[in-house]
């Protein structure tokens, strides 16, 4: 299989997700290496939008859950609920219970519920009243945050963030092409009303994960192997840092690194691929020492330093 199809799908979302190439691009990639995503981003940057017409493309399932602190883990998971006129109990499933799975502000929900979804996430099953549920093939958490927002939220532990393949961040998008959205808003385009942009499914959940059986065959040379293991390393002994990346992190590294590449339309990763993958892959994963913190020094400057420092393969 090669990559049109997603080549397509890139290209019709930035059609109606104008200015965030690099976050469908980054989306793309995870999709690809069956890893969950935080988005990170201000209200309006169109983090919801964006999930929202890439699991349409893909003809997936969605669901939305709205976290907030009196979300419960059975409002999530499901419960088993006592039917009074055939007196057995009857699953009623909870949003989990999907394909593509939007998670909005994470952070606002306590640690209790985050747990739950977490570990869904992780074993890619649900357990309840004992009983062992299998969730869908490609059950794809996307959560969101709002990075300004503080009060009122409880931060995900760094166990819980190293889960998450990526955290993606969006920005505000350039003069241009937020002088398009204007455009595309004054031709009627909505939003709220994505039935209305009659958008077209491209491809299938079978194909996608298709194309997840054909990044495994993406060839690594030795050599890349000892950069990504190098880089890693790095991490960890960074005089800026006080926590460096995880051996999950490493193995996360060089799936993501095979899933650019194959976007790309190559069957072979390059030290290119791997330096392209890895502010999203880190930048969640690291910790800043506090004098760091004090010098008000970036996590993504700290992380672009550090590509530099480990020499490239040849």
């Amino acid at each position: 299989m090669n990559n049109e199809l997603f080549t397509r799908i890139n290209n019709t979302v930035g059609k109606i997700v104008v200015g965030q190439a690099v976050v469908v691009q980054q989306l793309l990639v995870a999709l690809l290496s069956g890893g969950h995503v935080i988005i990170e981003g201000v209200p309006g940057t169109a983090k919801t939008l964006t999930v929202k017409v890439l699991a349409r493309l893909i003809q997936a399932d969605f669901r939305r859950v709205q976290l907030t602190p009196d979300i419960l883990p059975s409002d999530i998971l499901g419960t088993n609920i006592f039917d009074l006129n055939t007196r057995s109990f009857t699953l009623k499933k909870g949003p989990v219970f999907t394909e593509v799975l939007l998670a909005d502000e994470i952070n606002r929900t306590p640690p209790k519920t985050q747990a739950a979804l977490l570990e869904a996430m992780e074993e890619q099953q649900v357990t309840l009243d004992g009983e062992t549920l299998p969730l869908a093939s490609l059950f794809w958490v996307i959560a969101t945050q709002n990075p300004l927002e503080f009060e009122g939220t409880y931060p995900l532990p760094e166990a819980q963030l190293d889960r998450f393949l990526f955290k993606v961040e969006v920005d505000y998008p350039g003069t241009v092409a937020e002088k398009q959205m204007l455009l595309n808003a004054q031709k009627g385009f909505q939003a709220k009303r994505l039935d209305l942009a009659k958008i077209k499914a491209i491809a299938t959940v079978e194909q996608i994960l298709g194309a997840r059986q054909a990044v495994q065959k993406v060839n690594v040379e030795d050599n890349l192997l000892d950069y990504v293991l190098a880089l890693v390393q790095r991490t960890r002994q960074h005089p800026d840092l006080a926590l460096g990346a995880s051996p999950r992190a490493a193995v996360a590294w060089l799936q993501t690194s095979k899933a650019y590449a194959w976007l790309e339309g190559r069957d072979f990763v390059t030290p290119d691929d791997v330096k392209a993958v890895a502010l999203p892959l880190l930048r969640h994963r690291l910790i800043l020492k506090p004098e760091a913190q004090l010098d008000n020094l970036q996590m993504d400057a700290v992380i672009s330093s550090l590509l530099k420092q480990v020499a490239v393969p040849r």
